[in-house]
Order: C-alpha cells, then structure tokens, then sequence
C-alpha cells in the first residue's frame, strides 16, 4: 500500500500572505485552482502536479489564537523535505519570516524551522543519507 500526504487545508486570515509564504519556501508551488465556496469565502489550491495545500479565507476569528507547542490539541507543524534546507532557510530570513529553529546538529539530516504570518511554524527537513536507519535514528541528538 502506498501512503502520501496530497494535500492539507488550513484556514486563514490573509490567503495573499500565505501565498507569498509558501512561494518563498518552495518555488515550484502554484496556484493550481480558486474559487468561492458556499458561504461566500475565497478558496484556492497551491503546489505542484503532486501535492498542494489548500487555504481557505477565514471569516471568524477564534475565541483564543492557536498557539503551537501549548499543550492543547492541534496540529503542532507540518513537515517538509526539502533538497536544499540552506537555500530554502536564506529565502525565507530574506523574506522576513521568523526563524524558530532549535539547535540540531544531526548527522544524517538538518532541519530548520520558520513561523508564517498567520503563527503557524513549518518544519523543512534534508536527509543527509539514504539509508533509512540513519535517517530515523533517534538515539542521535537532533
């Protein structure tokens, strides 16, 4: 059986933002399709042939802003792999998101980790290997 994430729909304040966000840390991503959902809000579909997110304008604000790593149930980060973390982490310090990356020195893999505007944080991960038992070694420290 083959498992691959397609895609993940986040809802969000200001879609041009994240757009801008999602084009500084891949390139490649397109908008592959939008529109206007039922309840009158803008949508669309940005990424490749393969895999996309999905944003969907929000039209209510939260009684309390998500905030990742406080304990409550949510989606933490999402995880990327990336050829490139170097070039994809000077992209984004010159696009002016905020670094959150914790120190890892890793050396199978370097990870970096940035803040969009609307909070959320995004993990980009290079494998430093091909060998699945050292990229998954956990008994390193990161």
């Amino acid at each position: 059986m083959t498992v691959r994430l397609e895609h993940a729909n986040f809802c969000v304040r200001d879609i041009e933002a994240m757009i801008c966000f999602l084009q500084t840390a891949f390139p490649e991503f397109r908008v592959r399709g939008e529109g206007i959902s039922q309840d009158g809000t803008r949508w669309l579909h940005i990424g490749t042939d393969e895999t996309y997110i999905a944003l969907g304008q929000a039209y209510a604000e939260p009684e309390q802003r998500w905030t990742p790593y406080q304990g409550r149930p949510g989606v933490n980060h999402l995880a990327y792999e990336v050829d490139d973390v170097v070039a994809l982490r000077q992209r984004l310090l010159s696009g002016g998101y905020r670094d959150s990356t914790p120190p890892n020195a890793h050396p199978h893999r370097k990870r970096v980790y940035f803040y969009d505007l609307e909070g959320n944080d995004w993990e980009f991960v290079q494998y430093l290997s091909q060998d699945p038992a050292q990229r998954h070694d956990y008994e390193l420290p990161d």
